[in-house]
Order: C-alpha cells, then sequence, then structure tokens
C-alpha cells in the first residue's frame, strides 16, 4: 500500500480533513506473523477500492455517516519485528485518541490489534473486548513472540473484559485463557435465538467497548478471502445483528476489521468487508449523523 493521501470512498475533501473529522481511519498492511496464506497486507488497498464503488446512505440507520467526517491516516508501516510494528499501531492509536477522535483500524492480520487494545486500555479503565472471530487468539505467545496473530487477545483476557464470539477454532491449550461464561462458540449460535445472545452479551459488557473483527468470523462460502477461512461460521445479520445491540445499548469507542486477504477474482469480500466497516460506523455514529 503505498503511503498517499486517500480520501474514503471518494467523498468530498471538506469530510476528510483531520481537524473536523470525528473519525480517523488507520490503515496496518501488515502481514508478518500469518502462518498459511500471505496476503492481509493487500487488505486495505482492496478495501479501500471496495469503498470507493459502495453507495453511502445507510438505509437502515437512514444515515450519511459520511458526512460526520473521515479522516484516513498515512498507513502504520513498520514491520521490522511483530513487537516494533505493536509499538508503532499503539503510538499511533494513542496519539488520535489522545485529540478525542473515535479510532478504527483496518488491517493487515490480526496482530495489529495487540497495539491498538493496549492504548485503548490506557484510555479506558473499564473496556470491554468483543471479540467477532473464528479463532481464538488467546496463546500467550506463538513462534517466540507475543504479538503474534495467534495471541491478539491474550491480553485482553488478562487485562479487559473479554467477549468472544463465533468461535470455532482453537489450539486446547487456550482453554485456560478462556472465560467460558463470555464465549460464544459458532455452533452454539446457529440455531438459538438470536435476541437472547445480544441481550446476554450486552448485559455482559462494560460501558465502553472495543469492537474487533476478524473477517474469517463469517463462513468461509461468504468470506473465503482470508489468510485462514473456516467453514461453520456466522452470516451477516447474525454479525450485524450483534454490533447494532451493542452499539444501542454501550459507548463503542474504538474498532478494528483485520484479515483481508484480497482475491483479484473475487471481489465480492472485499465489498463485504467495506460495507461492514461503514455499518458499524453508521450504528455507532447514528445520533451524531446527518
Amino acid at each position: 500500500m503505498k503511503n498517499e493521501t486517500i480520501h474514503f470512498g471518494g467523498i468530498d475533501e471538506q469530510y476528510t480533513r483531520l481537524e473536523s473529522s470525528r473519525t480517523v481511519l488507520i490503515p496496518v498492511p501488515y502481514d508478518g506473523t500469518s502462518t498459511w496464506v500471505k496476503g492481509s497486507d493487500k487488505g486495505p488497498e482492496a478495501f479501500f477500492h471496495a469503498l470507493e464503488n459502495m453507495e453511502l446512505y445507510d438505509i437502515e440507520t437512514d444515515t450519511e455517516v459520511y458526512k460526520t467526517g473521515i479522516h484516513i491516516t498515512a498507513p502504520v508501516t513498520e514491520k521490522s519485528t511483530p513487537e516494533a510494528m505493536t509499538d508503532a499501531v499503539q503510538q499511533k492509536v494513542t496519539s488520535f485518541l489522545n485529540r478525542n477522535k473515535l479510532v478504527t483500524l483496518f488491517g493487515g492480520e490480526h496482530s495489529i490489534s495487540i497495539g491498538a487494545l493496549r492504548a485503548f486500555r490506557e484510555k479506558f479503565a473499564d473496556l470491554t473486548v468483543l471479540q467477532i472471530d473464528a479463532h481464538a487468539d488467546l496463546r500467550p505467545e506463538y513462534q517466540n513472540s507475543a504479538c503474534n496473530h495467534a495471541c491478539a487477545v491474550h491480553e485482553s483476557a488478562k487485562q479487559s473484559n473479554l467477549i468472544q464470539f463465533g468461535i470455532r477454532s482453537m489450539d486446547i491449550s487456550e482453554k485456560k485463557h478462556m472465560n467460558r461464561d463470555q464465549v460464544y462458540f459458532a455452533h452454539e449460535v446457529w440455531g438459538s435465538d438470536q435476541k437472547k445472545i445480544q441481550e446476554k452479551i450486552v448485559k455482559q459488557c462494560t460501558n465502553s467497548v472495543y469492537i474487533t473483527i476478524d473477517l474469517d468470523a463469517f463462513d468461509s462460502s461468504i468470506m473465503p478471502s482470508t489468510g485462514t477461512p473456516e467453514p461453520g461460521g456466522l452470516d451477516w445479520t447474525q454479525v450485524t445483528g450483534l454490533l447494532k445491540a451493542v452499539c444501542e445499548h454501550k459507548n463503542v469507542v474504538g474498532f478494528d476489521l483485520v484479515e483481508l486477504c484480497p482475491n483479484k477474482h473475487n471481489k465480492a469480500p472485499d465489498f463485504l468487508a467495506a460495507k461492514l466497516y461503514y455499518k458499524l460506523l453508521s450504528y455507532v455514529l447514528k445520533n451524531e449523523s446527518f
């Protein structure tokens, strides 16, 4: 991804200026620790291209959330080590949190969330981390690093209120780091009353919620473009229904989307990622939108 000025969805410059934008979007095109299919470093570029082909009026919320301002920052390009990348992300997120921006990120692989979560924990003492994902990502370290994509929420399990939704792949060693009362395995979600699950999750959240979405949470039939696709996943309404419920009742302070590994022959997953980002932003800022 080139380090150049990008305007969200091709919107007018007046809605992209940093000073007046409610939201900042930080691209992190990093793919340093992925262990199967490589290419998530190309995710942000594919995401931005899909945004250019998306309608910017959200029917469900009756809003044009882009008018609150969305500023895309220069990408985080540090990739010498996972630890250096994590530090760079943390510093950049912190700088924008200190300016009272709604900070969002698009990866890159899931390890990019570690630095973001460190920054958010420093600002929000009561933080809940809502992880929507196929994988538990609870390993203390993997391949000699605690900043590996397989460790994305380990620190959050120890230092924040972690809720996991859509999980269907994990190593048995991760069970000891898991709060079973706040884990919603994919096979338990399917066939269950979605409203009851949403209500239970909302009750488990503290007021301040950070949402991290690994796109492999979706079933691989609709989201094949990830580094580690898993069958038996979630559908669009299961994910957006939960996001809407949380945004209606809690203060969503930031979020990230990760693990888009684009396929040049299938653009639909890129568009799903773009639509999901904008849908979630529309939920978060519904009461501030025009």
